[in-house]
């Protein structure tokens, strides 16, 4: 353990896997003609800031699980602390997917929706073991509600979906 009440070896796996998921999303974030003609509100957010963003986002992700992991005394408790993770990294790379891949806001919206209760759940999860943890994903639970208001505006402004 360091001084802060990190396991190095927690600290090395949250961070394989939150590159994991940046990675696959990244690859799912392929912006085809479609997606770069859809219709953006004006507040959106420019280009250039999704990938600062999101890489603090995914180092604060990373020393949150390892704290949380850290504090976790019980096998149980670890091992819900990882489901809570694992949803979430797959819910995360799926809204790429759908929104970017399968060219369907209106379905990636349902996902972030999910996205976004799953963050709240790392939080709750993290809370009564690590109150740093638990603070640490707050800016995540920021940054996806402003993507999930994002969304819904693109799909307003752009449905309906799933035509040809």
């Amino acid at each position: 353990m360091t001084r802060a009440g990190l396991e190095w070896p927690a600290l090395l796996v949250a961070a394989a896997a939150a590159i994991l998921v940046a990675l696959a999303g990244g690859l799912l974030t392929v912006a085809g003609p479609r997606s770069r003609a859809l219709r953006r509100p004006a507040w959106r957010p420019p280009d250039w800031a999704f990938g600062p963003i999101w890489a603090v986002i995914f180092a604060m992700i990373t020393v949150s699980a390892a704290l949380a992991w850290s504090a976790v005394a019980d096998a149980a408790g670890r091992a819900m602390l990882v489901a809570a993770y694992a949803v979430n990294g797959v819910l995360n790379i799926a809204w790429s997917g759908l929104f970017f891949r399968a060219e369907r806001p209106d379905w990636a919206l349902v996902d972030i929706v999910l996205l976004w209760l799953s963050i709240v759940g790392l939080i709750l999860a993290s809370l009564p073991h690590s109150p740093t943890a638990a603070i640490l994903l707050l800016p995540y639970l920021g940054w996806v509600g402003v993507a999930a208001c994002l969304n819904l505006a693109i799909v307003r402004l752009n449905r309906p979906f799933g035509r040809a």
